[in-house]
């Protein structure tokens, strides 16, 4: 019999886990600089947890069933966990709070039933306890900051507002708002013209359906749909981050109104980041803002402001494969220290654990299968280790350069 990974799991092997280590550790870093610190949170969340904030559909969850028969499931997205840990575990903390994580998600899919992968690995931030046009800068230029630490230029930022685009569509029938909102979601133009809607509505979707592309298009566009002053005055919002975000010339902006995201728990802006690269876009995360989503878990109803994003390993890997950035070998051990006679078993580990001990990361390995001299160096050499210290009895080391 063959032992295989489970159906959509799969393993990481040293090599595949040296060139993720690479992408999470330049991540890290850009998070470090931002002030953020790292949270981790269950793998394994209840139920009503994951599904408060409609973020997910329940078929989508891998779920377990505990002894006290409580429905539990695998996490698929981390912001409904870190919004749970944070009003019932960090009450009194001072705002605002910059967390990040990197973590293993689990989703099932349509794609996942034939086999496909339901493990994913992620890396994001969120930002909680601050609204407004400065948290939402910080968070786009984070994402900014992220792409340029891994050396990619050739990206671009879909912007969209949720809270915008939800109110447009309160000019719509309730029985008719969620076809609408799926249409245009899928920039279905038949379907819009086939609906039972007034002239003036119907071209109300066709405009909402066309608010995409350069900022100052887009904000004139929507300035002709007799906006109330809710709604202009998000606008007016909307136009301040877009002249801010424009004026440090971090990235590409694509402005799109049109951009429904499939989570709810949305509230303000809504954005996706994109490669260029490819024949085929490619998103490489997403994100939002979601300022009542944490009032959901507070015991007393508390709403905090919160904005975020997530930025997908596996996708990042991708790209970076074609940039030759990537380790394409395991790092190789420094030294190979040798006991050239079973009596110096104890002066080669101690020998060994001195290198170790070096103020820099030094990788040392000791010659376990007592082979000949030969066979150590070429052993070495496959190994690419740089020097080998061969050790006597007495403990004293006859130091060897394999380069």
């Amino acid at each position: 019999m063959v032992y295989q990974p489970a159906a959509g799991a799969r393993d990481l092997l040293p090599l595949d886990v040296a060139k993720k280590r690479w992408i999470e550790d330049r991540l890290q870093h850009v998070f470090h600089r931002w002030g953020y610190h790292r949270i981790i949170t269950s793998t394994l969340e209840r139920m009503d947890t994951l599904m408060a904030g409609e973020a997910i559909q329940r078929q989508m969850v891998i779920q377990l069933q505990n002894s006290e028969d409580d429905e539990l499931g695998l996490r698929p997205e981390l912001t409904a966990s870190i919004a749970r840990t944070v009003v019932t575990r960090m009450a009194g903390v001072t705002y605002p709070q910059r967390l990040y994580y990197n973590a293993n998600v689990f989703r099932r899919t349509w794609e996942s039933r034939h086999n496909r992968q339901q493990e994913f690995y992620q890396a994001g931030v969120e930002l909680l306890g601050a609204g407004g046009l400065l948290a939402n800068a910080e968070v786009l230029l984070l994402v900014a900051d992220c792409l340029a630490a891994l050396g990619l230029r050739q990206w671009h930022l879909i912007l969209g507002e949720a809270g915008i685009t939800r109110s447009l569509l309160n000019a719509f029938g309730a029985n008719l708002q969620d076809k609408v909102r799926t249409a245009i979601a899928h920039l279905d133009r038949i379907t819009i013209d086939t609906l039972p809607l007034s002239d003036e509505l119907r071209d109300r979707a066709r405009i909402m359906m066309d608010l995409r592309g350069p900022s100052a298009e887009v904000l004139q566009k929507v300035s002709t749909l007799q906006l109330d002053e809710q709604q202009q005055h998000a606008v007016n919002n909307l136009k301040s981050l877009v002249e801010l975000l424009e004026s440090e010339k971090k990235f590409s902006l694509i402005l799109d109104l049109s951009l429904i995201q499939t989570i709810d728990y949305y509230t303000g802006i809504v954005f996706q980041v994109v490669n260029d690269t490819a024949s085929q876009a490619q998103i490489l995360g997403q994100g939002g803002r979601y300022d009542q989503l944490l009032g959901l878990y507070h015991p007393q109803g508390e709403n905090i402001p919160g904005i975020g994003f997530v930025l997908n390993i596996e996708d990042l890997y991708q790209v970076l494969l074609s940039t030759g950035q990537l380790p394409q070998t395991t790092p190789a051990s420094n030294w190979l220290v040798v006991p050239e006679t079973p009596s110096a078993d104890a002066p080669a580990f101690a020998y060994a654990q001195k290198l170790r001990d070096s103020t820099h990361l030094v990788r040392v390995e000791i010659d376990l299968l007592r082979r000949d001299a030969d066979a150590i160096r070429q052993y070495a050499r496959d190994r690419s280790i740089a020097q080998i210290a061969w050790i006597k009895a007495d403990g004293s080391p006859k130091i060897e350069s394999l380069r």
